[in-house]
């Protein structure tokens, strides 16, 4: 008979490894000129020339305050996986700012083989309605979120801009244009038409400025 080996006390009583936790790490990020921020109970409140925006951040376990012309996240007693959290916030934060600032905008291409696709702007900029998607007799009327405002392009054919300070409302409003006009039943691979993100972004220049307000009188 064969005897299976004990395993020797050593092995038994070895301390496991346990994942080091870090006293505090903090980061910073600095608040823009020309924007007011406020924050309470975790609840940050951003003001600029474009409106004004708020976000919870109370399910994060993290300490928020503003120090000077930067606001600072600070975390203690956090293990590796937990601290990306600290950079997520800024990141949010600083979405806030570039949109009371600059807005948002994201720039969608009609795109058809045979039926062409016929974009109607109504309700002031905050409906948007599309016909003769593969020849359907269908109307798709796509309302924007609170906040998002969608305008044909000036210079371009068959673009719309999708334009808001909120990343969120503006990149959903857009993601619900484009899940309106998906094609059923075919190979995705043959027919191609739809509504497409083609670029995304911060309003960065005047000329994109003024060609939003050309838009705009348009409609």
């Amino acid at each position: 008979l064969k005897v299976a080996s004990a395993k020797p006390l050593s092995d038994w009583f070895a301390p496991h490894e346990v994942a080091m936790k870090t006293l505090m790490q903090e980061e910073s990020i600095k608040i823009p000129k020309g924007v007011k921020i406020s924050i309470k109970s975790k609840i940050v409140e951003v003001s600029g020339k474009h409106g004004t925006l708020k976000r919870d951040f109370k399910h994060l376990p993290i300490e928020l305050y503003t120090s000077g012309q930067q606001v600072r996240a600070k975390m203690y007693f956090a293990k590796s996986k937990q601290l990306s959290m600290l950079r997520t916030v800024c990141s949010h934060i600083n979405n806030l700012f570039e949109g009371v600032e600059k807005r948002f905008q994201y720039k969608m291409r009609l795109v058809y083989a045979h039926f062409p696709i016929n974009a109607t702007i109504t309700n002031g900029g905050n409906t948007v309605e599309l016909r003769n998607f593969l020849g359907e007799k269908r109307v798709r009327v796509v309302n924007m979120l609170p906040g998002v405002k969608v305008e044909k392009s000036a210079s371009t054919k068959d673009e719309l801009l999708i334009t808001g300070t909120d990343i969120d409302l503006t990149s959903r409003s857009t993601a619900l244009i484009r899940q309106s006009c998906l094609v059923k039943h075919k190979d995705i691979r043959k027919f191609l038409d739809g509504v497409y993100v083609s670029s995304h972004g911060v309003i960065e220049d005047d000329a994109a400025e003024a060609e939003l307000e050309q838009a705009a009188k348009k409609t």
